[in-house]
């Protein structure tokens, strides 16, 4: 029941990272809203999820994984409702912040009450492995099944049906779940939280709104530099802090470094691309919004199909073989899809589609598998988070770089067909040299026969206080 409880959770946030592209044209028909508008829609809860997402992860290890959880299944679920009843564009937004910031503290408590109750290496590999897995799946049906609740339903239809699964979660999850924390967790971080939050946000901010403003009005260059000053403070004071919500000495490994750099590339492309897929064949083919989902199936599918596989063929070849071939066949795949026109059949539409979703589904577990497995046992929590977190950074620049990107082309007179051809080009030109990059750079992981042989040194689990023992200590 543990395992359903936190997956389905996971699985319901990844879910809406990815649910809400396909009812995109429908909210701007609705909501009276240009591409700028979308993007804030999208990017809005992406940006609080990473950037809370590590504090989130303390917060539940302080304070109680359980009571964490729930807590963030609440607020996520009460922002769905929010979201689904705004009646405008402003509205949408602030319960789509609203959203994240429930979503940041879930999905780190998930992943820490999972390895709470694991405290055997082998079965909390297991744990994670699934939990990624839905992390994925949910990743992957997000499209289709927008686009089906839109038709339907319309847009608030996406939102609405977080209702009955969070109600479901908080019902069961308060009588299965047993509370656990970490006496020794380390203090909360509020200064690199606070930074991280406003430099990115600051880079964000300029990424989206330039090519409405004009890349060189005072706005748009004092968030650029914005933007750079809180990153450059945030590195400072992570680099001087005891207990920093982002060790940057974990970067000095190369296996890690690679992993997460070769992860914002991944979000990158995939969210930042995928943004664009209903838009395409709803603007540029003229499809309906039911049918665009449908036609995004392929992408979903290379993912549901290729994503359980990814792990073992890692274990089997290493990381830096299945990660660099993924990263290929996604670039190649983006890059053909930068081809396609209006008039281009689907039969040589979907294709394309499904080389880019089997290419990243063979990077997005081995990536994390990479991470883990260049740190510490101790380590291995936060790690995963750290992975998480890249991927949504990258989620958050692509939206706003690809997004940019059109909306320069049309400034300067070119289609909107044209606007998102140069933007899939562009994403998978970027995709194709970070495949590069981790072919040279991506260290191999240790075959599975030395492994047995040499086994690593198991973690020493985490000192948990349970419910049972609070009550039988107060006896």
């Amino acid at each position: 029941m543990l395992l359903t409880v936190t997956c389905l959770g996971q699985f319901m946030v990844l879910l809406d990272n990815t649910v809400v592209g396909a009812a995109l044209p429908d909210m701007q028909d609705r909501l009276h809203t240009q591409l700028t508008g979308l993007q804030w829609i999208v990017d809005a809860y992406v940006l609080l999820v990473a950037m809370l997402l590590l504090s989130g992860g303390v917060f539940a290890d302080r304070f109680g994984r359980k009571r964490v959880y729930l807590t963030g299944v609440a607020v996520f679920t009460v922002a769905s409702v929010v979201c689904s009843l705004a009646p405008s564009v402003g509205w949408l937004i602030a319960g789509r912040v609203l959203q994240g910031i429930g979503a940041a503290a879930l999905s780190p408590a998930s992943l820490s009450l999972l390895i709470a109750a694991c405290p055997v290496p082998q079965e909390r590999i297991k744990a994670i492995g699934l939990w990624a897995g839905f992390s994925g799946l949910g990743m992957a049906v997000g499209p289709v099944a927008g686009g089906v609740l839109t038709d339907v339903f319309g847009w608030p239809a996406i939102f609405l049906v977080n209702l009955p699964i969070g109600v479901v979660l908080l019902l069961v999850g308060a009588r299965s779940l047993e509370e656990t924390r970490n006496p020794s967790a380390p203090a909360i971080d509020v200064p690199g939280t606070v930074l991280s939050v406003l430099g990115v946000g600051s880079l964000t901010y300029g990424l989206i709104e330039g090519g409405a403003r004009g890349w060189t009005t005072p706005v748009i260059l004092g968030s650029f530099t914005a933007g750079v000053i809180l990153i450059a403070a945030f590195l400072t004071v992570e680099a001087r802090r005891s207990t920093p919500m982002l060790p940057l000495p974990l970067f000095r490994q190369r296996l890690f470094t690679v992993s997460n750099t070769a992860m914002v590339v991944v979000g990158f492309a995939f969210m930042g691309s995928s943004f664009f897929f209903s838009q395409f064949f709803v603007y540029v083919q003229g499809s309906s919004i039911l049918r665009a989902g449908l036609q995004t199936l392929p992408v979903s599918l290379g993912m549901v199909i290729v994503s359980p596989y990814a792990g073992r063929l890692a274990a089997r070849y290493g990381f830096r073989v299945v990660v660099t071939a993924g990263l290929a066949l996604a670039g190649l795949g983006l890059l053909a899809l930068g081809t396609v026109h209006a008039d281009t059949g689907y039969g040589n539409v979907w294709w394309r589609l499904g080389v880019v979703g089997t290419g990243f589904a063979l990077t997005l577990s081995p990536l994390t598998g990479a991470a883990i497995q260049a740190v510490s046992p101790q380590e291995g929590g936060l790690a995963s988070g750290i992975s998480s977190t890249t991927r949504q950074i990258g989620a958050v620049l692509g939206v706003a770089v690809l997004g940019a990107v059109v909306r320069s082309r049309q400034t300067g007179g070119a289609s909107f067909e044209a606007g998102l051809n140069s933007a899939f080009l562009a994403a998978g030109a970027i995709t194709l040299a970070t495949a590069v990059f981790t072919g040279l750079w991506l260290t191999k992981s240790q075959p599975a026969a030395e492994a047995t042989e040499t086994p690593r040194r198991p973690a020493a689990p985490d000192r948990v206080t349970t419910s049972n023992e609070a009550s039988t200590k107060g006896r």
